[in-house]
């Protein structure tokens, strides 16, 4: 297996508007990600940590991401097959991420 896929991303928006964010923004990009194929099979939270599944390439992913009060982290373990397109995907999660969690 490939090591994880982890993606570090600051913000000073505090624990609680962090959370609030990616808790919105996960259902959003929920209805964007099934029009490309990909589907997010289980989403559960525990404390401030979101464990996930993800679905695509009818290859299955899953990981967490830990919101903290100055940044979330996000880990990601991919399958051989998506580990290829790591660099991008941790490029896309970097930046989608500062986008929500920059403060409006």
């Amino acid at each position: 297996m490939a090591k994880p896929l982890i993606v570090d991303i600051p913000h000073d928006l505090g624990r609680d508007e962090a959370r609030r964010r990616i808790e919105t923004g996960v259902e959003q990009g929920r209805a964007l990600l099934a029009k490309s194929g990909i589907s997010i099979e289980n989403l559960t939270w525990t404390g401030d940590r979101l464990d996930f599944a993800i679905s695509a390439m009818k290859q299955n992913m899953n990981g967490q991401i830990d919101v903290g009060q100055d940044s979330v982290r996000v880990e990601c373990h991919l399958p051989l097959l998506l580990a290829l397109f790591a660099d991008k995907v941790k490029r896309m999660v970097g930046k989608e991420g500062n986008l929500l969690l920059t403060k409006k």
